[in-house]
């Protein structure tokens, strides 16, 4: 790794920061003109890092504050800084108050005039050096870093200012050792990603549903439980107009509700119709197989173990189907020790998002104990699943590191992270760019991305971006199998 250049417009904050850091801490001076001067005779082709005090723009700032900048506005146009959601995510973690968005560099200090003309622009907080900066590095790994010293509220010129001043320089100091941490992971890199990886079909399938529903019947839209498990598209669906409930005395009678790609029980839907519920029914056609499934067997009073997590929405499902025959088998260790009622009349399904492998080994035990064990007509595991799942296996046999991109909720992706583990390789879930610690990409050169099929495709483009914001990259898809799966709509919505 090449050495940091912190570039710090005043000597106070030159001195916050070099009590914090080993790189090479520079007093740029004050303004756009004293900064291009300095930065005329620098040298070194190492990571740029701004580090300073700014006035707070958006309406959300406070005093103390941290703002990372998304991009730098100036008077040639905007500089992105694409490594900014991993620095922002890191200072987060760290502890700090943190903003992600534009700075924007003027020639003369912001008055409230111009606050309010930046903030309706996006500007989150400005200043007078960073777009000098900005362009002066180039193609250099690029941040800028500002602690909030003033807002339009709190001004300049108070009587808090010097003691404000001296809790925005403490914070400063702080944040550039999470800034020296981001150097660290900077370098040239490629980057492999899986294909197929994020959304499968039930996925696509349940999204859409709400999405015509909306468009259809209008906002609100009652459903219960997530869509499907990932914040970002719950998050975005909210904002269009549904409404995600935990059970269904939360909706008004009569109201329009959609059931979740995870399936429900009988009971759920005995209740909709109870409160005169009109239901759109999104439970993804492979878990309905499986509930079909289960009633088939225990119509035939057979015991059902079901391979998978009891606490999952899947399998809250699946055992209501048949509550006093099915017995959740969770892993080996349970699998050695269940029991049945009739060991010559017994049957497994499975969870539609559990790893392969291990499913398989639970499986095996089963049939060791139980040689009169049924088994479902056709896998029970999700394809998308085992199509990810074979494609991260690729992906971990020639990389340093996997990041798999999916909400902590979701199995299948929390699957993903355990199949790169047992190939032997770090692998990590992250909600977002945002979630990637920058430690874990030291030394990494080679970085396997895929994405759990309730993940967006653009969280993995984000991803990339970021990742290409620490250095030269390359970026290759290593794809392991085709998929052309799709799935018809319901009626209500089709």
């Amino acid at each position: 790794m090449a050495e940091l250049t912190v570039c710090t417009p005043l000597r106070v904050e030159q001195l916050a920061v070099r009590r914090a850091v080993r790189a090479r801490v520079v007093r740029t001076g004050y303004g756009p003109g004293r900064t291009a001067r300095a930065v005329a005779g620098l040298d070194g082709d190492g990571p740029i890092a701004v580090l300073g005090v700014a006035g707070g723009v958006a309406a959300g700032c406070r005093v103390g504050d941290v703002v990372v900048a998304s991009e730098v506005r100036g008077g040639r146009g905007a500089v992105e800084c694409p490594s900014a959601p991993l620095l922002a995510g890191a200072l987060r973690r760290a502890g700090f108050r943190v903003h992600l968005g534009p700075i924007a560099t003027q020639p003369t200090l912001a008055r409230g005039g111009d606050r309010a003309r930046l903030a309706a622009a996006g500007v989150v907080a400005v200043d007078l050096e960073s777009a000098v900066l900005a362009e002066w590095a180039g193609a250099r790994p690029f941040v800028a870093v500002r602690v909030v010293s003033d807002t339009a509220a709190e001004p300049l010129l108070r009587p808090a200012v010097l003691r404000q001043g001296v809790r925005a320089l403490r914070t400063l100091s702080r944040a550039a050792a999470v800034v020296e941490d981001w150097a660290a992971a900077t370098g040239p890199r490629q980057i492999r990603l899986a294909a197929p990886r994020s959304f499968c079909a039930g996925v696509e399938r349940a999204i859409d549903i709400v999405e015509r529903a909306l468009d259809r019947y209008g906002a609100p839209i009652y459903v219960r439980r997530q869509i499907v498990h990932n914040a970002h598209i719950v998050a975005a669906l909210t904002r269009r107009g549904a409404v995600f409930v935990t059970e269904l005395d939360e909706v008004p009678e009569g109201a329009r509700v959609i059931f979740a790609a995870h399936g429900v029980t009988p009971l759920v839907r005995a209740a909709a119709r109870a409160r005169g519920l009109s239901v759109i029914d999104a439970t993804c056609p492979l878990v309905a197989k499986v509930h079909n499934e289960v009633r088939r067997y225990a119509a035939a009073d057979a015991t059902v173990f079901l391979i998978g997590h009891r606490d999952h929405e899947e399998v809250v499902g699946t055992v209501g189907e048949a509550p006093g025959r099915v017995v959740v088998v969770e892993d080996e260790e349970e699998a050695a020790r269940v029991g049945a009622d009739d060991p010559d009349n017994v049957a497994y399904v499975m969870q539609t998002t559990l790893a392969v492998d291990e499913a398989q080994r639970i499986a095996g035990r089963l049939r060791h104990r139980f040689p009169a064990l049924l088994a479902p007509r056709s896998d029970d595991i999700c394809y998308a699943t085992s199509n990810r799942q074979l494609a991260v296996r690729d992906l971990a046999a020639d990389t340093d590191l996997v990041l798999v991109v999916g909400s902590t909720n979701s199995s299948n992706s929390r699957r993903l992270v355990e199949v790169a583990a047992r190939a032997g390789v770090p692998a990590h879930l992250v909600e977002d760019a945002s979630g990637v610690a920058p430690a874990w990409l030291v030394g990494a050169r080679r970085i396997g991305i895929t994405a759990g099929a309730s993940a967006p495709a653009y969280l993995v483009e984000e991803l990339v971006r970021a990742l290409s914001g620490l250095g030269p990259t390359e970026v290759h898809e290593i794809r392991s199998v085709d998929e052309n799966v799709t799935f018809t709509l319901p009626r209500e919505v089709s």
